[in-house]
C-alpha cells in the first residue's frame, strides 16, 4: 500500500524540548534561548517563529534543522501554492485531525506535508484512502496552524504561500492583546483564590472559598482560550488532547510556583482550570489535621482511604501524610498520580513518583506491576475501578502500607463503594479483604470562614477498631452512623465536626450547615437545642 521513506528514528522534539536541541545543534546560543522562552512565556505562540521573529535563527535554518533531526525533507510552505483540486483530495475533516497538507501528486504518489512525518499510521491511512504512495515531508508547526485557520476562514479557496504567511505575520501581531498567561498565574499566587477558570464567553474567572468571582477583564473568545491551552501544553499534549479532548498536566514556572492545569473541551472550544501547588508540603497542624494521623501514617502495613468531594483538600491530606513517611521511616515510597502535584524530596525514604499518561499508561498498568518495584509504602491518587481497588486490598494485606483517595460521600460509604463495585459474587471475600486490611477511613470537607480569609478543614474519621471490623463483615457498616453519631474513639462524624467548628466560631452555621448529613442532628449539637 504505502511504504514510507525509511527514518532515522528521531523522534520530533515537543516545545519544552526543541529550544535545547537548537543550542546542541549550535543555532543558537543558551542565552537566546532564554530571551526567546521568556517571550513565549510571556506572549505564548511556538518557539520556532518566536526565534525566527526575534532573527536569532532563519526560516532556512530552522526547516534544515526539521529535516535533519526527523530524517524527512522540509518544505517552506511560504514558497508553496496549493491548488483546490489537490487540497480536496484529502478529506478537510482529516487535513484537520490529522495535521495534514498534500503538496503535490501524480498518478501514484501523493506528497504530504505533516508536523510530525513518523506519524506512520496516519501516512498508511491517507495512502490506503487514496489508493497512493505516500511520500512524507515535514513543516514548522507554526506553519500548519497558519494553514489551519485559513482554511478555517475558507474552506472552499486554495491556499497560496503568501496567504499562509500573512495569516502567520497576523498571529503574531494579536499575541499579546489578550492578557499572557503568565500574568494571570501571577494574580492566581498572589491572590488567596484555589483555582483559574478560562473558559469563553466569559472574563478569567478565581474560585475562592468555592465561589468564582469574575476578573474585570473582557470576555475570553474561542481562540483566546486556544491559544492560553497551547501556551501550556507540549506539542505532545496538544496531540493527546486533540484525540481525548481532554488532557492533565503539572506545570513548573521558575520564580512563580507549579500549578496543575486541566484542559477540556466544552462547547467545541477549550476552556482550562489552574490550580496552584504549593511549594512546601503542609504539615498536619496546617491543615487542621489531628496529630494522632501521625499513628496512622507510620503503620508498617495496611489501607487508609482519603474521601470526599473534588476540591476539599484529599489529594492534600494525603501529600501531609506521605511527608510523615518520607521524615521518619527507612522505606522506599511508590506513588501513581494524575497528575503528579507536590513535588517530594528523598529524604529518610527513597520516594519515586510516576505519572499517570507519562510514567505509566493508567492507573491498572501501573499498579500491575507495582510489586516488581520492591514498595514499602503505596500511594494510589485515585482509586477508579475494582482492578485499582483489589490491588490495593491485596498490597495491604500483604505487608505495604497503602494511601489512595477514593470519590465517596462519608467514611462508611467508602466502605460500601468498594464492596459495591465487585460482583455480588465477590463482595462477601471482598467485604473480608477490607475488614482484614483496612487501617483508617477519612472524609473532609472545605468551609470558608467566618471572617471570609481562607478555608478550614471538617474532618470525619472511621478507625477500624474491632467492633468497627465485626460490622464490616455482619454486612451492618450502615449501623455506625445511626448507632455511633454522638462519637466515639474508632467513630467520629462530619456532623460533630462541623459542629465543633461552629462553637468555636470559626464558621458559620449556614455553612455548616450546608455539609451535614443529618441536619437536625448538627443544629442540636452546634446550638445545645433541641
Amino acid at each position: 500500500m504505502t511504504s514510507p521513506p525509511q527514518s532515522t528514528g528521531k523522534k520530533p522534539h515537543g516545545k519544552k524540548r526543541i529550544g535545547d536541541a537548537f543550542v546542541d545543534n549550535g543555532l543558537i546560543s543558551k542565552e537566546q534561548l532564554q530571551k526567546a522562552l521568556q517571550k513565549q512565556t510571556q506572549n505564548g505562540g511556538h518557539l520556532g517563529s518566536i526565534l525566527i521573529e526575534m532573527r536569532f535563527i532563519t526560516i532556512d535554518n530552522l526547516l534544515d534543522f526539521l529535516s535533519r533531526q526527523s530524517g524527512f525533507p522540509a518544505v517552506n510552505l511560504y514558497k508553496t501554492n496549493i491548488s483546490k483540486d489537490l487540497l480536496e483530495l484529502i478529506p478537510t475533516e482529516k487535513l484537520h485531525s490529522f495535521q495534514v497538507l498534500p503538496i503535490a501528486t501524480d498518478d501514484n504518489t501523493l506528497t504530504m506535508a505533516m508536523i510530525n512525518p513518523h506519524d506512520f499510521e496516519t501516512v498508511s491511512e491517507i495512502g490506503f484512502l487514496l489508493g497512493k504512495k505516500i511520500n512524507p515531508v515535514i513543516v514548522p508547526s507554526f506553519m500548519m496552524e497558519a494553514v489551519r485557520k485559513v482554511l478555517l476562514a475558507d474552506p472552499a479557496g486554495g491556499l497560496s504561500g503568501k496567504l499562509i504567511k500573512k495569516m502567520v505575520d497576523a498571529s503574531q501581531q494579536k499575541i499579546g492583546k489578550i492578557t499572557p498567561l503568565i500574568a494571570l498565574l501571577q494574580y492566581l499566587s498572589k491572590s488567596k483564590a484555589n483555582d483559574l477558570l478560562l473558559t469563553a464567553g466569559a472574563p478569567p474567572a478565581l474560585k475562592i472559598s468555592n465561589e468564582v468571582k469574575r476578573l474585570t477583564m473582557p470576555p475570553l473568545t474561542p481562540a483566546d482560550c486556544e491559544q492560553y491551552a497551547r501556551d501550556l501544553l507540549s506539542e505532545e499534549e496538544w496531540a493527546v488532547f486533540e484525540e481525548k479532548n481532554d488532557c492533565g498536566i503539572a506545570v513548573t514556572y521558575p520564580n512563580l510556583g507549579r500549578f496543575r492545569a486541566n484542559v477540556f473541551r466544552q462547547r467545541n472550544s477549550a476552556a482550562i482550570a489552574l490550580r496552584n501547588l504549593p511549594e512546601s508540603i503542609p504539615s498536619l497542624n496546617d491543615l487542621n489535621l489531628p496529630e494522632w494521623l501521625r499513628e496512622f501514617a507510620l503503620r508498617p502495613q495496611g489501607l487508609i482511604l482519603i474521601g470526599g468531594p473534588a476540591g476539599h483538600g484529599k489529594s492534600t491530606t494525603m501529600c501531609a501524610l506521605v511527608d510523615i513517611i518520607n521524615n521518619n521511616r527507612r522505606c522506599n515510597i511508590l506513588t501513581l498520580e494524575d497528575p503528579v502535584e507536590y513535588l517530594h524530596k528523598h529524604k529518610m525514604s527513597n520516594i519515586n513518583q510516576r505519572e499517570v499518561g507519562r510514567d505509566t499508561e493508567s492507573f491498572n498498568e501501573g499498579l500491575r506491576h507495582v510489586f516488581r518495584q520492591a514498595p514499602d509504602v503505596i500511594v494510589i491518587g485515585e482509586m477508579r475501578d475494582t482492578e485499582s481497588m483489589a490491588i490495593a486490598m491485596r498490597a495491604a494485606s500483604t505487608g505495604h502500607l497503602v494511601l489512595s483517595t477514593i470519590h465517596a460521600n462519608n467514611s462508611t460509604s467508602i466502605i460500601e463503594t468498594i464492596i459495591n463495585s465487585f460482583e455480588p459474587h465477590r463482595q462477601n471475600l471482598i467485604r473480608m479483604m477490607l475488614a482484614d486490611c483496612l487501617l483508617l477511613c477519612l472524609s473532609q470537607r472545605l468551609l470558608p470562614l467566618k471572617d471570609g480569609q481562607g478555608r478550614v478543614l471538617a474532618l470525619e474519621k472511621l478507625i477500624n477498631s474491632h467492633r468497627i471490623r465485626n460490622r464490616i463483615r455482619e454486612e451492618k457498616t450502615h449501623h455506625i452512623r445511626s448507632q455511633m453519631q454522638a462519637g466515639s474513639e474508632d467513630y467520629g462524624s462530619l456532623d460533630v465536626a462541623l459542629a465543633n467548628l461552629y462553637k468555636k466560631g470559626s464558621v458559620k452555621l449556614e455553612d455548616a450547615a450546608k455539609f451535614a448529613d443529618d441536619d437536625l442532628f448538627f443544629r442540636e449539637v452546634a446550638t445545645g437545642k433541641k
